[in-house]
């Protein structure tokens, strides 16, 4: 009787652990940090280089970020660094991953000011001082008002370089294909481990739950990357335990051979390195081989660095 009544518990089991899943998934796909303001000087570049910015987006809201300005640039507030936009540098939309807030990702905010780029990272709704919930839709919406506040400041898309990292990436593909398919690529899309699909990192993670059928925010990647004709480049390592690299190369397979231009895709993979313990090296030079102008290799490139 013992081993029936355990037989007839189970089912009830999984019931929970759906509903449990259900209702939480949001809250184990999301961790952002919270706080009242995020001050430029935790950036580390010099105050006339960084400034705070707010982006008006729908449901009557204004998400917070930094606007951080190339080398060699200087701007006495917000105002004047947005003005100065219009000079007709290269810009990185910076699409950072599910945790945190702008102020972890200072020192590459950094890194990319020091290859000639103004920056540009804008926290997610409910991360940082921000109002509201994040959701895929929200933040594939939020993400194209961010693209049209600035192409109404001067910085066309072709302007524009792309950066996901992890999460982000599925954000900076969605605008990527948007602005291809509308005739406006951006000058380059650059993925630090990316997935094909949230489905598909999900299933690998919770094998034993039915995930294709409960997840809500999908973020599939891979219907959209086909339509990315601009030049991309993906890295990934080999030790990464939360975003298996396969499904990287999944999403990589799936992109055209050679943007519009003819430049060949790029897949970067660093032997040994894990999803949080990425060397910053090799995505500053993925961003700077980005830059229009600068040297391209040619091949269908896989490197191992």
């Amino acid at each position: 009787m013992r081993r029936v009544g355990l037989f007839l518990l189970v089912p009830y089991l999984v019931l929970v652990l759906v509903l449990m899943f259900t209702w939480l998934q949001r809250s184990m796909m999301y961790f952002p940090a919270r706080v009242a303001a995020v001050p430029t000087s935790e950036c580390g570049l010099p105050p006339d280089r960084i400034h705070e910015i707010e982006v008006p987006v729908a449901d009557d809201m204004r998400l917070a970020g930094w606007l951080a300005l190339a080398t060699g640039q200087a701007a006495d507030d917000s105002a004047d660094g947005l003005a100065k936009l219009t000079d007709g540098r290269n810009l990185l939309l910076y699409f950072p991953g599910n945790a945190g807030h702008r102020g972890y990702r200072a020192n590459a905010i950094a890194d990319f000011t020091e290859l000639g780029l103004d920056v540009v990272l804008v926290d997610y709704r409910g991360f940082a001082e921000n109002a509201g919930k994040p959701a895929e839709a929200v933040l594939h919406a939020d993400a194209r008002e961010i693209q049209t506040w600035l192409a109404g400041r001067g910085v066309s898309a072709e302007r524009l370089i792309l950066f996901g990292e992890s999460l982000g990436s599925a954000v900076a593909v969605r605008l990527a294909a948007d602005l291809c398919r509308g005739g406006t690529p951006p000058a380059g899309l650059l993925l630090r481990a990316p997935f094909s699909s949230m489905t598909e990192t999900a299933c690998h993670h919770y094998p034993w739950l039915p995930v294709r059928w409960m997840l809500i925010d999908r973020y599939e990647s891979i219907d959209h990357i086909g339509d990315v004709t601009c030049p991309l480049t993906i890295v990934h390592g080999t030790d990464d335990q939360l975003v298996p690299v396969r499904l990287s190369r999944n999403l990589f397979e799936a992109a055209p051979s050679r943007s519009a231009a003819g430049i060949e895709r790029r897949f970067i993979e660093l032997p040994g390195v894990g999803h949080n313990a990425m060397p910053r090296e090799p995505i500053v030079e993925a961003a700077r081989e980005l830059i229009p102008g600068s040297e391209e290799s040619n091949g269908d490139q896989e490197h191992a660095g």
